[in-house]
């Protein structure tokens, strides 16, 4: 039976969901789970749970606990990554600085100004992880559940010989909604989608060999179903397609729908995570705060129950029994979306089987879904860069490149604003430590300051002439 390391185990529901569904799966009733976590105080609640849970559904499992990473590690056959690197206390700061600065972000961990720093916390700390695997578990697998998915899994494929996929659940959830928008069951509709993470374009739609878009646009058109995703349905409108993130996610990904209060008021009305600020701020920290003072796993049953709709345990299981099972997940772009980087991070179709991970060519989006895309990318790319050599120059031009804080900031604004939260963020970033951040000033123009004289090249000088000749023979035409 497979070894599974469980890599931020503190994360409490989140692991307890995965691994009751691991321990629901078909083949890996006996796993041994490894969990881990830098702190003790939640890490022994999740193991005395999941304790709790194999006594009662008498599995041959095991599952122990350690704040040892490498000890997690060793041996592992799979590892399952749920880190947040500064948990609820590093997101405020993700959320309010750029507030005061008028970069409104609803929930702040892919794009925008706490999406690029939640990638520069996290990234070094899953490279180490990636180059302890090398050491002590080289033919695991990893699933990465980290956000900034596409930053961190961008950072994962520079790792030489390691085998993962990031993982959401977008495409599910989304598919759901699609079956109630067009009447159609779930099961039987067969989609396509492909693009980068919370920004993947469902490429076909259809019902035995009927294509459920125009179905979908109509709903769109009618306000009782775009009242329910008005920024989903407004790129729908624009661009097409339709895609996997929520009007909260989608509204700070692109530049339209939060750059000033009249874009908020139009399309980011709708309560927590249909648009309000900070929502995923506030619900991380009551439920910080509320674990504080509780035990969720308490009230939480211990009987094995359906699995839920996270791709993990049917991953681990076609490795394990060898029965392929299809899903969507991030992966370096080796040539699978052929308008999109090579090497930065895509969402594709893959399969997993006794072999191990496949991700499946798809070639060109179409190219309106690309441009929309590499709004996303450049930033995302410079934020790896920025995050793999400690660069805080490169954090700042990645902010500045942001489309949500473009559209609200100037590029002294950006930097101020960048400076800021690298100092308030400076202990979780320590690879950042004796490396400043200069502010650059506004240069100050007197009044009356002549403009310096500076040569010209001779192929500009014969263009401007042309041009006034041009001009002047216009201008005799029109009897000027």
């Amino acid at each position: 039976m497979p070894k599974i390391a469980m890599i931020g185990a503190g994360s409490i529901i989140f692991t307890k969901t995965l691994m009751m569904d691991i321990m629901a799966s078909p083949g890996l009733e006996g796993s041994e789970f490894a969990l881990m976590s830098p702190t003790e105080s939640k890490l022994r609640k999740v193991e005395a749970f999941a304790n709790a849970v194999i006594a009662e559904n008498r599995l041959p499992a095991r599952a122990w606990a350690t704040t040892d990473r490498r000890r997690a590690l060793d041996g592992a056959d799979f590892v399952i990554i749920m880190i947040q690197v500064g948990g609820a206390d590093a997101f405020q700061v993700d959320y309010e600085i750029p507030l005061k600065y008028g970069v409104d972000q609803c929930i702040g961990d892919t794009m925008g100004p706490g999406g690029i720093f939640r990638a520069l916390r996290t990234i070094p700390v899953l490279m180490d992880i990636a180059r302890d695997m090398a050491e002590v578990c080289p033919n695991a697998v990893m699933l990465n559940y980290a956000n900034p998915m596409a930053a961190c899994c961008w950072a994962l494929g520079t790792a030489p010989g390691l085998e993962f996929a990031g993982l959401c659940h977008g495409i599910q959830t989304t598919l759901d909604l699609i079956a109630g928008y067009t009447g159609v069951p779930k099961e039987e509709i067969d989609s396509v989608s492909a693009g980068i993470n919370h920004m993947n374009w469902f490429l076909k739609l259809e019902h035995r060999g009927r294509d459920l878009y125009p179905d979908l646009r109509e709903k769109f058109e009618k306000p009782e179903f775009y009242v329910n995703e008005k920024v989903r349905g407004e790129v729908f409108r624009h661009f097409g397609y339709f895609m996997t993130e929520s009007t909260g996610h989608l509204s700070e990904y692109l530049p339209w729908f939060r750059k000033n209060q009249k874009a908020l008021d139009l399309y980011c009305d709708q309560p927590d995570f249909g648009g309000a600020s900070g929502a995923y701020y506030r619900y991380c920290r009551m439920i910080t705060e509320k674990f504080a003072s509780s035990d969720p796993l308490g009230i939480e049953s211990r009987k094995l129950a359906t699995r839920s709709a996270e791709y993990c345990s049917h991953i681990i299981e076609a490795i394990v029994t060898r029965q392929p099972f299809k899903f969507n997940g991030n992966v370096r772009n080796d040539g699978y979306i052929t308008n999109l980087p090579a090497g930065c991070c895509v969402e594709v179709p893959m399969y997993a089987d006794g072999t191990g991970l496949h991700p499946t060519v798809v070639g060109a989006l179409p190219s309106q879904c690309a441009a929309l895309n590499m709004t996303n990318i450049i930033p995302q790319g410079l934020a790896v860069e920025a995050a793999l050599n400690a660069d805080p120059e490169m954090a700042a031009r990645a902010v500045a490149l942001d489309p949500l804080t473009a559209a609200v900031l100037t590029l002294k604004e950006a930097r101020d604003m960048t400076i800021e939260m690298l100092e308030a963020e400076a202990k979780w970033l320590p690879r950042f430590e004796g490396k400043k951040l200069a502010p650059l000033p506004t240069i100050s123009i007197p009044p009356g300051t002549a403009a310096a004289e500076v040569p010209l090249d001779p192929a500009l000088v014969t263009a401007h002439r042309f041009g006034k000749l041009a001009d002047a023979d216009a201008a005799a035409d029109k009897g000027v």
